[in-house]
């Protein structure tokens, strides 16, 4: 049985932990207190973002995945030494998975003087895409941070992929912003927004008008399923025309103690989050962590269909849905019709 290649559409390569031993994770409850925590560790651990990249990529490709997007912070400590790093990992891997760089102003853009200029000249050393963060949460200027990114996105002609972590109203407010901005700048299929937990709403009826208003302008959005987050309803989503795709968020780093980097688990997790138990919900789960994902970053010809690039993974099992519910160890993983990893393991030098 052959899955198309697995899509993590939403990681952060840079600052995982991953095999450098078990850490301690400390961080408070709030967004904030993660940001902070995040700063410290990374200042007392010395990560060498290059090191962490290619450690947690090659994890992922032994798992399947053949195209990632990771966001890579940007900020006014750590400078472009992430951007710098994750473009090493890149071009060493670039034989085995397809990586996209978001440049992510993890510490907030407006509150941080200088970032903008950054994020500015992480595109120029070949960033894909521009990131934001919680307009209103973080940057407390929804207006003025919108006007930031959607301006480098049109000076470099790229697309955008933010951070919405905002809930209810405020989310909404924001999430609203954005739709309005795509409109007006003619941006229709290049802005993504990741988590849009506001969609996850108790008011269903104001989130159905935002989930017509992103198909409108054909908006995607990310979710990992989150188990204590709301979440956005996927089948509602996807009914409507939106496209959705899934991401592990960070894995085993100073946000997140959790994850393997596996995206048959991802998929698992979102049909969870969702109730879905039927084999076509179990079917799209998987679809958001494949041709979703694919999607919403443009990538060609991605698929199991003659004429596609031959990213696949072969796996036992009857079903796909089969694969979602027992996510097999045995995986074979082909990269542009080649053999790249097998059973967990990248194949050759």
């Amino acid at each position: 049985m052959e899955t198309p290649g697995l899509v993590e559409a939403h990681t952060h390569l840079d600052k995982t932990f991953w095999g450098i031993g078990w850490q301690r994770h400390m961080a408070g409850p709030s967004l904030i207190d993660k940001i902070e925590t995040e700063r410290r560790k990374r200042r007392d651990l010395g990560l060498d973002p290059a090191q962490q990249a290619a450690r947690l990529a090659a994890q992922m490709i032994g798992l399947g995945t053949t195209h990632i997007r990771s966001h890579v912070d940007v900020d006014t400590e750590v400078g472009l030494a992430g951007i710098e790093g994750v473009m090493a990992a890149r071009a060493r891997l670039r034989d085995v998975v397809d990586i996209e760089i978001v440049a992510f102003p993890q510490s907030g853009l407006l509150v941080r003087p200088g970032t903008f200029e950054l994020l500015d000249r992480a595109m120029t050393l070949g960033a894909e895409v521009v990131g934001g963060l919680d307009p209103c949460a973080i940057d407390n200027d929804p207006k003025g941070h919108l006007d930031a990114i959607f301006a480098l996105a049109q000076k470099y002609g790229r697309p955008i992929d933010i951070h919405l972590h905002e809930l209810g109203e405020m989310g909404a407010f924001s999430m609203e912003l954005i739709v309005e901005r795509t409109r007006a700048l003619g941006m229709q299929g290049k802005v993504a927004i990741s988590h849009a937990y506001c969609l996850g709403m108790p008011d269903a009826s104001h989130a159905r008008r935002l989930i017509e208003e992103l198909a409108k302008e054909r908006i995607a959005i990310l979710t990992t399923g989150p188990a204590a987050s709301p979440a956005p309803p996927v089948k509602a989503c996807t009914d409507a025309g939106v496209v959705v795709s899934g991401g592990s968020d960070g894995v085993r780093d100073s946000w997140n103690p959790y994850g393997t980097g596996d995206m048959l688990e991802r998929a698992m997790l979102i049909g969870l989050r969702n109730k879905f138990r039927r084999d076509e919900e179990i079917e799209l789960a998987l679809d958001v962590c494949t041709y979703g994902g694919a999607k919403m970053m443009a990538v060609e010809n991605y698929g199991l269909s003659v004429g596609c690039a031959a990213d696949f993974v072969l796996l036992p099992g009857e079903t796909v849905v089969e694969a979602v519910v027992s996510r097999p160890a045995d995986r074979m993983v082909f990269k542009r019709g080649r053999l790249v990893a097998q059973d967990g393991k990248l194949v050759g030098s």
